[in-house]
């Protein structure tokens, strides 16, 4: 949530941070605002709304040149999305300006101490607070900006991502980060500021991600020096060349990224298990799961941590580990996990898994399970990401930048990384035999295919939501692997449409939300050939003697269910354990078609943010 973007250098500063600005937007905000230095004024515009509203205001508001400024999006916490509550906030001298992502718990206390030392505060908000502290202890503490800065931070409880300038040094900015993300793009004599690498991916390939707990001062001329917040000790920067490129952050010729994002997924899929998937040689290579193998075999249990999608993807990994490995496995949510005590010990693993590596509460999950003593490896698609630094080791999925809010090939690139650890497993503790192994390798090595094959189904799952765009409500079924795709169908309507929809297991149904059920309510069953077929079809049964709409996601060659449902989605056969990474695929266009006929904003629904970095 929140974006932000900085710049310091000798271009104009304006069109970089409206364009960063720009390619940010996917995080989720309701306000936008940009800060700008000329060398003699400081120049600030910001309003509520969408970032051209604020290209709009700007050229009525400012003089845009200038090449020290700050841009941010903001994602409404403390006061409501307004103009005033928006950032950028300067300081009650207007020499300081700042933006910042993330909460300072301690606000209120604060707040009335500044004001009891005459300070006056315009907004709502706790990141106003926070930059009248940084004056306040400039101004008694006679030090610099970046003294100011960690004094301060010493001082407030929460997370944070800022960036501030003070007008009367027009050739610095102080960043500092603790729980949101942080990357300093590094070009000739110039930095780039941002939330991620996505809005300097033109500009420079060579980046900084600060640390948890540490701060830069940046200068024009001199560098950037990183320093721990504790105890001012000077840090050695690890700058890293990126990986990512332009291309994959924009829409190549999609109308939104979640559509180009579900037909990424037969790529993306490959990509995850490319290296790490050898059939011929009928063996897994994962340098995470080999270099701490006994950790893994002799784990009591398998503890998975994860929020939304990620959750879901984490519960089809509960079935797939107890199948092939025999190892128990619990999944909890990452929110509940660190707030209810929980029995850990040293002899239990935890899988933590999240698609920005950022997730705030994710990450406390992890911080738990480590001062418990337990091994904690880590899955995620955002290289240097918090997560993969925090866990003892790891593995990324190789998604590819997901820029849609709505998360779909995180969800089956996650599936994909967790399946192969499960196999790995498998074959080490003798679970599973050498030829149902290979069986298997063939088989996942198939699914890219079978993704692509079942993409073609696009215009018919249209034909069936334009039939339904207009529904309240809506009900989702599923046994076995297939209830938590259920789960996750469900969200992904819910997310993007705002339509109210459960997710179940269909033997459920008839314990309360069959009462739901009428001739306008459609109930999305996912029936495949393999699995509870019968019992599923029994559940369908119940669901049309109560006239509801059926739409039956079905193996091909299915007769008993097109029988009797509204319509049916076929995919590809597939071994039962893989059918999540097709099932899923008919759901997420189903929710996106609909989505899209009313009028929705697809890739940024509205009160959702991509990163959730606080809790």
């Amino acid at each position: 949530m929140c974006g932000i973007v900085g710049y310091i250098g000798h271009r104009e500063a304006y069109p970089i941070i409206i364009e960063g600005l720009k390619r940010l937007e996917y995080r989720g905000y309701d306000s936008a605002g940009i800060a700008l230095f000329d060398g003699t004024d400081l120049k600030i515009s910001k309003t509520k709304g969408k970032v051209s509203d604020l290209e709009e205001r700007s050229e009525k508001e400012i003089t845009k040149n200038g090449s020290l400024g700050i841009g941010h999006t903001r994602w409404a916490t403390h006061g409501v999305p307004n103009d005033v509550n928006s950032h950028p906030h300067a300081s009650n001298s207007g020499e300081l300006a700042i933006i910042h992502n993330g909460i300072i718990e301690n606000y209120d206390a604060l707040k009335k101490e500044l004001i009891s030392r005459g300070y006056t505060f315009q907004s709502d908000t706790d990141t106003e607070v926070l930059i009248n502290l940084i004056e306040d202890v400039k101004k008694n503490e006679n030090v610099k900006l970046g003294k100011a800065v960690q004094i301060a931070l010493n001082q407030v409880i929460g997370a944070y991502a800022i960036a501030v300038f003070d007008k009367t040094k027009p050739g610095e900015v102080v960043i500092a980060r603790l729980g949101s993300p942080l990357a300093v793009g590094i070009g000739e004599d110039e930095f780039f500021i941002a939330s991620d690498a996505s809005p300097f991916l033109e500009y420079t390939k060579n980046a900084i991600y600060l640390e948890d707990e540490e701060m830069a001062i940046i200068r024009l001329g001199k560098g950037i020096k990183v320093r721990k917040i504790k105890d001012d000790s000077l840090v050695v920067p690890y700058v890293q060349e990126l990986q990512m490129n332009l291309e994959q952050i924009e829409k190549g010729g999609y109308e939104h990224f979640m559509l180009k994002e579900i037909h990424e997924q037969p790529r993306a899929i490959r990509d995850t298990y490319r290296g790490r998937l050898l059939r011929d040689e009928a063996i897994i290579k994962m340098a995470g799961v080999e270099d701490n193998m006994k950790k893994f075999l002799n784990a009591n249990r398998i503890i998975i941590v994860a929020c939304g999608t990620s959750w879901h993807a984490g519960l089809v990994a509960e079935y797939i580990f107890e199948e092939f490995s025999r190892i128990p496995v619990e999944v909890e949510y990452a929110s509940e996990f660190r707030y209810r005590n929980p029995v850990i010990t040293d002899n239990d693993v935890v899988i933590a898994i999240s698609q920005s590596g950022e997730t705030a509460d994710t990450l406390a999950a992890i911080k738990l399970a480590k001062s418990k003593g337990a091994f904690v490896f880590g899955v995620c698609n955002v290289v240097g990401s918090s997560i993969a630094r925090e866990t003892h080791a790891g593995a990324y999925t190789h998604a590819g930048p997901e820029i849609g809010v709505a998360s779909t090939k995180a969800f089956t690139t996650q599936i994909t990384v967790l399946t192969l650890i499960a196999l790995r497993l498998a074959r080490a503790k003798g679970t599973m035999s050498s030829s149902t192994f290979r069986m298997y390798l063939q088989e996942l090595e198939l699914i890219p295919q079978k993704v692509e094959q079942l993409l073609k189904v696009d215009e018919h799952v249209k034909d069936i939501a334009r039939q339904y765009l207009l529904s309240t409500n809506c009900l989702y079924l599923g046994r076995g692997y297939n209830f938590p795709v259920a789960l996750e169908g469900a969200l992904k309507l819910k997310e993007i449409s705002y339509i109210h929809a459960e997710g179940y297991p269909a033997a459920e149904m008839k314990h309360g939300p069959i009462a739901l059920i009428d001739d306008r309510m459609p109930v999305i069953v996912i029936a495949t050939s393999k699995g509870h077929y019968e019992k599923v079809v029994s559940n369908i049964q119940e669901i049309k003697s109560r006239k509801g709409k059926i739409i039956a996601v079905v193996t091909e060659g299915d007769t008993a269910v097109k029988e009797i449902a509204d319509h049916v989605i076929e995919i590809p056969d597939c071994e039962e354990a893989f059918s999540p990474l097709l099932t899923t695929i008919p759901l997420q266009l189903l929710s996106y078609h609909i989505a899209v006929m009313r009028n929705c904003n697809v890739d940024q629904p509205r009160n959702l943010a991509k990163s959730v970095t606080v809790e």
